[in-house]
């Protein structure tokens, strides 16, 4: 059976980037503070990476009456949910996505949930499958593709950033990386943001050189939010 995310997990470097990511969140859901306060964690984490990926999209995190804000804050919210749901339906969680983020952006409530005219659907549902395919790629290379694929279709032309995002957290707890959702990958993708988009234009390139930048690139930011992770943990702990 073709395996083309398995083929994106081969690229140079890409295999021991997911590894390291991986091994960083691992050790996050190894902190004491799961054995009592998972949920305050992960509650934790979704406030911290929905301010971050609304920052990434403009958005003043510091007003929390910013529309993006708060689209944000709902979409990390109703991850967990959200997670379960994808595994059968991605469609409908995507479409559930977009409810949650976009709700205070758009005039029309019909568009909510509904992928634009133009947008490359077959695309979208090839993606979309591939998330919940078997595949022998790592769950990191699957939200990482899952990502930048929301981005580069452009699926609903408002909030698509801070879905895609919130999918990518969807992916990371359904393919069991981050099973507590307690890591802040929009955290990481905050504190590599000079790289942020030029790499999801590397990405959009198709080339093995770019779809392997983007990929190792998000390996990085999840790393990352697994270690802002960590230090909410020991906040919790100190508390």
């Amino acid at each position: 059976m073709d395996d083309p995310l398995a083929r994106v997990a081969a690229l140079d470097g890409v295999g021991t980037a997911a590894a390291h990511a991986r091994d960083a969140i691992d050790a996050l859901l190894r902190h004491r503070v799961m054995r009592r306060q998972a949920a305050r964690l992960a509650a934790e984490s979704a406030v911290r990476g929905a301010r971050a990926s609304a920052g990434l999209d403009g958005a003043d995190v510091d007003d929390v009456s910013d529309a993006r804000v708060q689209g944000a804050l709902r979409a990390v919210a109703d991850v967990p949910e959200l997670a379960r749901l994808w595994e059968h339906s991605p469609h409908q969680a995507l479409a559930r996505l977009h409810v949650l983020a976009a709700r205070d952006l758009v005039a029309d409530a019909d568009r909510l949930g509904r992928p634009r005219p133009d947008a490359d659907t077959a695309r979208l549902d090839q993606i979309l499958r591939l998330s919940t395919a078997r595949t022998d790629a790592p769950g990191v290379v699957v939200a990482a593709i899952v990502h930048a694929e929301l981005v580069a279709v452009g699926v609903f032309g408002v909030a698509d950033g801070i879905v895609a995002r919130a999918a990518e957290r969807v992916i990371l707890v359904a393919r069991g990386v981050d099973t507590k959702a307690v890591s802040v990958p929009e955290a990481g993708h905050q504190a590599l943001v000079l790289a942020y988009l030029p790499l999801l234009e590397a990405y959009r390139s198709g080339t093995p050189d770019g779809v392997g930048a983007w990929v190792r690139h998000c390996a990085e930011a999840y790393a990352r939010g697994a270690d802002v992770g960590l230090s909410l943990a020991e906040e919790i702990t100190d508390a």
